[in-house]
This record gives C-alpha cells, structure tokens and sequence, in this order.
C-alpha cells in the first residue's frame, strides 16, 4: 500500500516513524493494499490558509483531512487515492503538554486521528467521539 510522508517544515520529526504508523493503521483497518495515503507536515501559516480555505475557519488547527476515494470505490487499475492527511506539528507541539502528552505521541495521536477520518469516522456527538478515540487509543498501543 503506497504511504506517503512529506515534511514541509521546519520542526525536527520523525518522518520514517510516522509513516509506519501509517502503514500500521492501514493495515489494522483492512483499507485495500492499492489504496494512497499521504500524510503532510506543515507550518502554522499552511495549515491555518487550509483550515480558512476548506473549513472556513480563519484559525490554524492540528490536523485536516481530505478524503479523495472510499475502499472499494475506484474502477480496477484505476488509482485509487484514499486521501491526505495535513498536520502541523507546531501546532501539536502547543498543545501536548495541555493534554498531558509528549510531542511524539501528541503527532502520532493527530496522524491517526487524521486517517479515521479519512476512513468515515467522525467525532459530531458523543458516541462517534467515544468509538473515534477508543480506536485511535487501540491503534497507538498496537503500534510497535
């Protein structure tokens, strides 16, 4: 399954660790070994002109979204893109230590967080909340 990670930033990560844990939550999701996926780190400004831009808030944010193709949804030896994943770690460097986490956890939290969503999952009212953040916890203890 073709994963892709690009650092367009200036904070130090881990770029290789990020992409096995995409391919890792990939993999536990059963999403179609032809599928895409591309998780993009950006800085402040980037992420705040797409947060404005997609969601028509004119705030930076954590994390984006945008789903492209559903499993199963593409034509046979057609691409088949399940979507990008946008994260600004300086934004995630923030807010770690208000939710009690290291900068780390905090990105790997934020990709797979990103990569629910571009499966379907949401978090609009308590019980998809609870199963979103059930499941992202469950993925970060499967990951080695």
């Amino acid at each position: 399954m073709p994963a892709f990670v690009a650092d367009e930033q200036d904070i130090q990560i881990d770029a290789d660790e990020l992409l096995r844990l995409t391919q890792h939550v990939l993999d536990a999701q059963r999403v179609p070994g032809d599928m895409e996926v591309s998780v993009l780190l950006v800085d402040i400004n980037t992420i705040a002109e797409l947060n404005a831009r997609h969601m028509g808030k004119d705030a930076p944010t954590d994390v984006l979204a945008f789903p492209i193709d559903e499993p199963g949804e593409s034509p046979p030896g057609a691409p088949s893109i399940l979507g990008d994943v946008v994260v600004c770690p300086e934004v995630a460097r923030e807010q770690a230590s208000e939710f009690g986490r290291s900068f780390d956890h905090e990105l790997r939290v934020l990709v797979v967080h990103g990569i629910l969503h571009l499966l379907g999952m949401d978090h609009a009212d308590q019980d998809e909340q609870r199963e979103m953040f059930a499941l992202t916890d469950a993925l970060l203890e499967s990951f080695q």
